[in-house]
């Protein structure tokens, strides 16, 4: 990644303040490192991202796994100038995650293109196996030059 790792624990505390009010903040979403191709957090599986059986919710996976994603892209464009925003993304769920545990999420980049970026996200239990298996693909798009006018 194009971030200076000598200040990823400032980066980290930067990011975990920018979470705040927001989905990533809400379901207890941290990133805990930063690496040279990509990231890691991790999100606890309890009443917020569990389904009614309780066990860890598919949505919430692909939640997590669209966050690593985005906050990377994040890390790499120019955010004077340009948004990363998901233009697609899949999981493949593989093993329940019972509550009151942490899933680990680690998001590795395959392509970093001009207008988009392709993540590898793998969401791994506590114990290291394989819970979830996620692609996801960001378009980088320009900002707006002007403010933009609301409808209503």
């Amino acid at each position: 990644m194009n971030i200076d790792l000598k200040n990823k624990a400032d980066v980290l505390v930067q990011l975990a303040e920018r979470a705040h009010g927001t989905m990533t903040a809400h379901l207890g979403i941290e990133i805990t490192d930063i690496q040279a191709q990509g990231l890691s957090g991790r999100m606890p599986v309890d009443q917020r991202t569990i389904q009614p059986t309780g066990i860890l919710h598919g949505g919430a996976s692909v939640t997590f796994a669209e966050t690593l994603g985005s906050i990377a892209t994040y890390l790499l464009i120019d955010q004077t100038q340009y948004s990363g925003v998901g233009l697609e993304i899949n999981a493949n769920h593989i093993r329940p995650v019972p509550l009151d545990n942490y899933v680990y999420g680690q998001a590795t980049a395959i392509h970093l293109g001009r207008t988009t970026h392709i993540w590898n996200i793998t969401i791994t239990n506590e114990a290291g196996k394989l819970v979830c298996s996620s692609r996801l693909t960001m378009a980088i798009v320009e900002k707006a030059k002007r403010p933009v006018t609301p409808i209503i």
